[in-house]
This record gives C-alpha cells, structure tokens and sequence, in this order.
C-alpha cells in the first residue's frame, strides 16, 4: 500500500507539487509503512485495495462522510481501477447512510472526480502540501 501511495504521489502529481522536493516530502511523510499502518489502526478510516495478480494497485479509504484517499499505482492509471475503488467507496458510505459524499480532489484528479459524477464546491483551497477543490457527491 505504502509503494503505490508514493508512487502515484511522486510520479502522477507532478501538476500538484511541482516537482517540489520539500512539497512531496510533506505529503509522503504519512505513506510509510508505518504511517500505512497507523491508518489501518484508525478505528475512524476504513481502507480499501484494489488487486491485480496479488499485488495492490490502488488504495483508498473513507471516513465519516469523505473519500479521504484515492491513489492509482501509476502502471495501471486508465485501465479502470481508480474507477473501481471510487464506486466501492461510495458503496462504502451508501452502506453508513451517507447521501451527500465529499471529497478534496487534487488538480490531477479533478476531472477524474467529475467524469465519476462529482461535483465542484468551494474554490481552490490550500491543503497542507498541495492546492485542493472541495468536491461533493450525492449518493442517493
């Protein structure tokens, strides 16, 4: 989980941290093993993979009413596997009685989150390492 978490951050964000040194340091900080196990404890995240041939290729994870994480191993971007996770998140949240489902969508995943029927809030906010748009969903 930790691999595909860095990998999709370093090699497929590019447009969200510039290729700043400093920049992708602070949002990989937490993608550790260690930090991927401090999530996995986290009675508030429930985490979910996507797998091809017994290896993880995605990774995401839901809490409360958000999608907090949506990650791609970059070797399997477009082949729908992104696509897969994000509708099993939201039946995820569907199953918790969640009708209206939010999410902080980077710059590289916005269209991505609209193309799945999501919907732009707030303007451009600044993240803690990154700029992210407040998207939501309803999940009917």
């Amino acid at each position: 989980m930790s691999r595909v978490l860095i990998a999709s951050i370093t090699q497929l964000c590019a447009a969200d941290h510039r290729d700043n040194p400093a920049a992708i340091a602070a949002w990989t900080a937490n993608k550790s093993a260690e930090g991927v196990g401090q999530m996995l404890d986290d009675p508030a995240l429930t985490m979910l993979v996507a797998e091809r041939d017994n290896a993880v290729v995605a990774v995401g994870a839901v809490s409360g009413d958000a999608v907090m994480l949506n990650y791609v191993d970059p070797a399997h971007r477009g082949t729908g596997v992104s696509r897969a996770l994000l509708a099993a998140m939201e039946a995820a949240l569907r199953v918790r009685g969640v009708t209206r489902a939010t999410l902080k969508s980077t710059a590289t995943a916005r269209d991505f989150y609209r193309s799945q029927g999501w919907v732009e809030g707030e303007p451009a906010a600044c993240g803690r390492f990154i700029d992210a748009t407040t998207m939501h969903k309803l999940l009917g």
